[in-house]
């Protein structure tokens, strides 16, 4: 089924880091925005690129979603120039249009698991920061996010129960080389040497596709034995060196190396 378009009003923006900001949107469009359950509640923002008769799409996870107040928030990674969204998001005003279709999602934390395991970097950090804040007062959940530095680290509202741990790479996602990037992205050693607890734990990881889907992926099924159905929400947000049009291509190509590798794991 084709996803709604909906067009909404910038409301305000907000800096919560040098590298991060906030966009509320709202307006008449809100009404017709069908919010969904899940903490991972995405939309595709249109933008228009010169020299393009089409816009082109981005993808991003709806951080805040408040019915009474008839506003939404999207948070945007912004460095400078690089990409088409995140320099929009640096220049945009208050009563501008935004345009996009949605929302998607499939993701909440299952209250009754024994614990939670949920990663994240800089692009997966609103659907990571919303799924924390989601978990009942006494889930138990390790919290695993990967940003540049200590300045990009922003408040989650996580219950007590919940151990979380800024992982630090030295650089923007954009400029890290390639010692601290990919399969040597610094989240994945920190995940492999974290405790793992007792009990099957509810999953959800996304991030940069390399470290997500080549490494922290073969560890959380195949090493550490969790089901398909707990570790369903395992995915690539992005790749390096790939717009979100050939990332999608990518993506693709995965699909069938993916059903591959569940029937393999299944029959160990």
């Amino acid at each position: 089924m084709a996803k709604r378009q909906n067009t909404m009003t910038v409301l305000r923006t907000e800096d919560l880091t040098g590298h991060i900001r906030r966009i509320w949107l709202g307006g008449e469009g809100f009404d017709d925005f069908q919010a969904t359950e899940h903490t991972d509640m995405y939309v595709k923002i249109q933008f228009a690129v010169p020299d393009r008769d089409e816009p082109v799409l981005r993808t991003y996870t709806v951080r805040t979603y408040d019915q009474q107040a008839r506003e939404l928030a999207i948070d945007f990674v912004v460095h400078g120039d690089e990409g088409v969204a995140g320099p929009w998001a640096a220049r945009v005003q208050p009563g501008e249009s935004v345009t996009f279709l949605g929302p998607g999602s499939k993701y909440r934390p299952d209250p009754a698991a024994p614990w939670h395991l949920i990663v994240g970097d800089e692009a997966g950090l609103p659907a990571v920061a919303a799924a924390v804040e989601a978990l009942p007062a006494d889930a138990i959940a390790k919290v695993f996010i990967e940003v540049a530095g200590p300045e990009d680290e922003i408040d989650i509202a996580a219950p007590a129960g919940a151990e979380i741990t800024w992982v630090h790479r030295g650089y923007s996602s954009f400029e890290a080389p390639d010692e601290a990037a990919g399969d040597n992205a610094p989240i994945i050693a920190a995940v492999k040497s974290a405790e793992w607890l007792d009990g099957e734990p509810h999953v959800f990881i996304h991030g940069e596709a390399q470290a997500v889907m080549k490494n922290l992926r073969p560890y959380v099924r195949k090493e550490r034995g969790v089901s398909a159905e707990r570790a369903g929400s395992i995915s690539g947000y992005w790749r390096r060196g790939r717009t979100e049009d050939g990332f999608r291509a990518w993506k693709a190509e995965q699909v069938a190396i993916n059903q591959a590798d569940e029937e393999k794991w299944s029959k160990v």
